[in-house]
């Protein structure tokens, strides 16, 4: 799981400032949007998959927890409280995080090309 930021791993002062005010920018409809878009990259790199045991195993697995990222993000959206909301965004976040699992062992092992699979490291970097 080879990363193209810098190899420091902490961003310089000016970076995270940055990335702050990206944050700040980015809205809930922003955020529904690029949540399902990410699931239907999700959908199209399943699909590109090889049909043998591995790449169907670790697939599913990847389809699961990449599609749930923006349900997760809608549920959010609708909870109740302040504690519900960060748990929910919590919950996406994990699920982010395990789709990354999933890509890099797709990635390392080989279950897909590089060249098929490089598209799709948008996916990676965006959660």
């Amino acid at each position: 799981m080879s990363s193209t930021n810098s190899l420091s791993p902490t961003p310089s002062r000016g970076k995270a400032e940055g990335k702050r005010q990206k944050a700040k920018q980015t809205t809930p409809q922003d955020l529904r949007e690029r949540t399902y878009a990410y699931a239907r990259r999700v959908i199209r790199l399943f699909r590109a998959l090889p049909k043998d045991e591995v790449a169907k195993t670790l697939g599913r697995q990847l389809l699961r927890s990449g599609t749930s990222v923006g349900a997760n993000y809608r549920e959010a959206a609708r909870s109740r409280s302040k504690a519900e909301f960060i748990s929910k965004l919590g919950d996406c976040l994990k699920e982010i995080d395990e789709s990354d699992y999933w890509l890099g062992l797709i990635q390392d092992e080989g279950v897909l090309p590089a060249p098929k699979l490089n598209p799709n490291a948008q996916v990676r970097r965006q959660s």
